[in-house]
């Protein structure tokens, strides 16, 4: 007698099982609504695969989604806190705090004792009329021009050589210091040997740089022809 198994071909058809069930996984995934075919056994590791992705993607796309609702809600936000401050701004941007503030007075600053401090040209005149105002402004002016100005020197040593030995040296000094000049004042003098018995007048001189110059008195000086051979500056030197 034959045994019955023989008969049996459940797992010799094992394909189609596996095949129907791969089938009605995707179904039930809604990635496939197609028949079974031979095969789709081989790609049952591949529609799982799907699965994992498609679940990741829905996943980014909430997040995504999620992301786009906060930065609408920020947006709004930043509209509505322009819009608040633009209404500060013209309302003057005054605030209760700031309103409330105490006020401090202002103390008047304390005189100064130089003597032009005493009126001050640009200050408030509301108080006096155009007379008393004029009349200060003429005060002040005075007081300005009555400061000295500061006058410009220079400090002059100056060599001045005879023609010989037998020059008269006491006359030559004598004639020098008789060139008066608007801003030259004259000093100390010595006689400083040159050579051969020669000595030279060395003399110290004091002029004003806007009233003297040095071409001016080397002209006056040298113009002693009988006397004087040259004469040279030694030293200049600014006061």
């Amino acid at each position: 007698m034959t045994h019955p198994l023989l008969f049996d071909g459940t797992w010799a058809q094992q394909w189609k099982y596996e095949s129907a069930e791969a089938f009605y996984q995707e179904v039930v995934s809604g990635n496939k609504a197609t028949t079974p075919t031979q095969g789709s056994s081989q790609t049952g590791s591949g529609a799982a695969a799907d699965q994992q992705v498609l679940a990741r993607l829905k996943a980014l796309e909430t997040e995504n989604n999620n992301l786009k609702k906060a930065s609408q809600d920020l947006t709004a936000l930043v509209k509505k806190l322009e819009t608040r401050v633009v209404a500060l701004e013209k309302s003057g941007g005054s605030t209760p705090a700031a309103s409330s503030a105490p006020k401090t007075e202002t103390k008047p600053a304390a005189k100064d004792d130089d003597e032009d401090s005493d009126f001050d040209p640009f200050g408030d005149d509301s108080d006096s009329d155009d007379e008393e105002t004029k009349k200060r402004l003429a005060e002040y002016a005075a007081k300005k021009d009555k400061k000295p100005v500061l006058i410009a020197k220079s400090s002059l040593l100056i060599d001045v050589k005879p023609w010989d030995d037998e020059t008269d040296m006491a006359e030559l000094e004598r004639l020098v210091r008789t060139v008066t000049i608007d801003g030259l004042l004259w000093g100390a003098s010595k006689l400083v040997p040159v050579g051969y018995g020669i000595k030279k007048l060395q003399i110290n001189a004091v002029i004003e740089d806007d009233k003297v110059s040095t071409d001016a008195l080397e002209e006056a000086i040298t113009g002693f022809e009988d006397h004087v051979q040259s004469m040279d500056i030694a030293a200049f030197n600014k006061i």
